[in-house]
């Protein structure tokens, strides 16, 4: 059986944080488990309320789930803060056989709310990033961890590949359309851009955790970097493309609803 951990928030809502990572993991044949740093009171408006769990409980997840279980890919999302980086970081080094791990460097939700520390990025950045397989920032997590260079010359020397998604329409788009455009830096270099058009004017809920986990479970079904990055995109175009406003915010995405290919 093909497993993948996902390491990350919980949200309320069901459409991003742990429960899109499950949903992914599900759709497409992988056995997800999970290790929780943090719940969240939120729904398609907003987050209303985050209550980190204690480092101590977070690492016991960690414990129980490599004491027992094969582990074929790690999904990394909500972190919170420095010491949940920290102990992540040396778990993953410690580990002899570490499997492909997709970063997603989950900073702020769609709707606003800032949900990683500031003292974390440097931890993501300098001891998380270099164990990647790949990395999957928007331009506004992509600029944060770039700091006070210029992007474009941060991208040039990652030390992991950096999928930077477009996904999020600009604040204040006065209408519906335009294209967003996801960037693949490879090996200091941009190697490949893939385009689609906009659909509406409000981020959709949970598609940058829900584009990392379908990266994370192709990897673990033993596709290549490139291939798995396209299928996942088109797999989460297909779902934006049918999403429905259960409630009164942003549209989630119906993760049951797109057969992957």
């Amino acid at each position: 059986m093909i497993t993948a951990l996902s390491v990350a928030g919980s949200d309320s809502g069901g459409g991003a944080g742990i429960q899109a990572d499950l949903k992914t993991f599900a759709a497409h044949g992988v056995f997800g488990m999970t290790a929780i740093t943090a719940v969240t009171a939120q729904n398609t408006l907003g987050v209303d309320r985050v209550d980190v769990l204690p480092v101590d409980a977070f690492a016991a997840q960690l414990q129980s789930v490599f004491d027992d279980f094969p582990v074929t890919v790690i999904k990394i999302g909500m972190l919170a803060t420095a010491e949940h980086a920290a102990v992540l970081a040396d778990r993953l080094i410690a580990m002899p056989r570490r499997p492909p791990i997709v970063l997603d460097p989950v900073m702020v939700a769609s709707t606003g709310h800032r949900l990683l520390d500031d003292d974390a990025v440097a931890i993501v950045r300098d001891r998380l990033l270099p164990l990647c397989t790949v990395a999957t920032p928007n331009l506004a997590e992509a600029a944060v961890l770039a700091g006070d260079q210029r992007l474009e010359a941060w991208l040039a020397k990652a030390t992991a590949p950096i999928l930077v998604t477009g996904g999020d329409p600009p604040a204040g788009a006065p209408e519906v359309g335009g294209e967003i455009v996801d960037a693949l830096w490879l090996n200091g270099s941009l190697q490949r851009k893939w385009t689609g058009r906009r659909i509406g004017r409000r981020p959709y809920h949970g598609t940058g955790c829900t584009l990392a986990s379908a990266i994370a479970a192709r990897l673990a079904r033993g596709e290549k970097l490139p291939e798995a990055i396209e299928k996942a995109i088109a797999w989460v175009r297909a779902l934006v493309a049918i999403g429905e406003r259960l409630g009164s915010g942003n549209p989630v995405l119906p993760h049951h609803a797109v057969p992957p290919t």
